[in-house]
């Protein structure tokens, strides 16, 4: 991708976009996975309720509690998908930097 510098010549630069896949906590305890290029915009929108139908509209106000920057959208949705497919008590242990309990919640209990 190359960028414009000031006076309009292009550069042979390689401009890196961030991705972010983030965890929101909304105010009735639940969940909010998602994926964004601009984090501050993303979570400003949430915040504000831009779109009434959204999952976290009626569950204002929302925090931010955990964030991954990536470097491809690939990435970061791969990851969202991911994280969705987690526990609570899976996506707890990642947001409290719990790392070392991500395999043992891993596993299947089997009855």
């Amino acid at each position: 991708m190359y960028r414009r510098s000031r006076c309009g010549n292009v550069r042979n630069q390689i401009v890196l976009k961030s991705y972010y896949t983030h965890i929101l906590e909304c105010s009735d305890c639940k969940y909010y996975v998602g994926v964004t290029n601009n984090l501050e915009r993303r979570i400003a929108e949430h915040q504000e309720g831009t779109v009434p139908k959204s999952f976290t509209y009626p569950r204002r106000p929302i925090k931010l509690v955990y964030c991954m920057e990536l470097s491809s959208i690939e990435e970061a949705i791969d990851f969202e998908k991911q994280l969705k497919g987690w526990t609570r008590k899976k996506k707890e242990a990642l947001i409290n930097g719990e790392f070392e309990l991500l395999p043992i919640l891993s596993k299947k209990k089997f009855d």
